[in-house]
């Protein structure tokens, strides 16, 4: 499994959903508001996907092909899985979603649903796992996750989604080396290209470099 960063980075999240395209709709959504996010179509891919990769959330359609979401759920439970899960699905009842919860889940939304309370919901999700403070502070340099912004000296700075989840990476870890490789698996999503120049571009632009990440004084 790879490596964690503590929920140092950008909150990433799994959706498993067997229609397509409400899976990509979900997945594009929430790469707007601003989370890492991959996406399967089926149980067992949820359980290849969960087993190697390290995910804040996990948004598990419950009627799912190969594994039943409801096995998906027990199965990331009995395993210790660190990943907050969230049933999205059409079985609405009070039943249904006392099962759910009962499973190990740990929020549960019906649909058809608002896409605002989704984003909400994985965002709250996200803020409970152990060390994740709302608000990272590293001298005059703010990081405040809940709202996705930060600031420096007092003053807001103006950044990409993909430059804050940087950010807001290099400031939780607190001074430790961060690699390329982590910043790609906690800001980006699974289809980044590892062999790519990307963190390097995005930590090389003369606003992120010379402005917001600190270098030591040159003799």
């Amino acid at each position: 499994m790879s490596s964690p960063l503590a929920h140092n980075g950008q909150v990433r999240v799994l959706v498993v959903e067997d229609h397509v395209a409400l899976a990509n709709r979900i997945g594009e959504g929430l790469r707007d508001a601003g989370f890492a996010v991959d996406v399967v179509y089926d149980g067992a891919a949820a359980l290849d996907a969960a087993t190697s990769t390290n995910y804040d959330v996990v948004v598990l359609d419950r009627d799912l092909p190969a594994v039943h979401g409801d096995r998906v759920c027990r199965r990331l439970v009995r395993d210790g899985s660190p990943s907050r899960i969230l049933m999205l699905t059409a079985a609405t009842d009070v039943e249904d979603r006392v099962d759910g919860l009962e499973l190990g889940a740990d929020d549960y939304l019906g649909k058809p649903f608002a896409f605002g309370e989704l984003i909400a919901r994985v965002r709250a999700l996200g803020r409970r796992g152990p060390g994740s403070p709302a608000v990272v502070q590293r001298g005059d340099l703010v990081v405040d996750r809940a709202r996705h912004r930060a600031s420096r000296a007092g003053v807001p700075l103006t950044l990409t989604r993909k430059e804050f989840g940087v950010l807001e990476c290099l400031a939780g870890a607190d001074g430790a080396a961060v690699s390329a490789e982590e910043l790609l698996e906690h800001v980006w999503d699974a289809h980044a290209d590892p062999f790519s120049n990307t963190v390097a571009v995005t930590v090389g632009r003369p606003h992120m470099s010379d402005k917001y990440i600190e270098r030591p004084d040159e003799d």
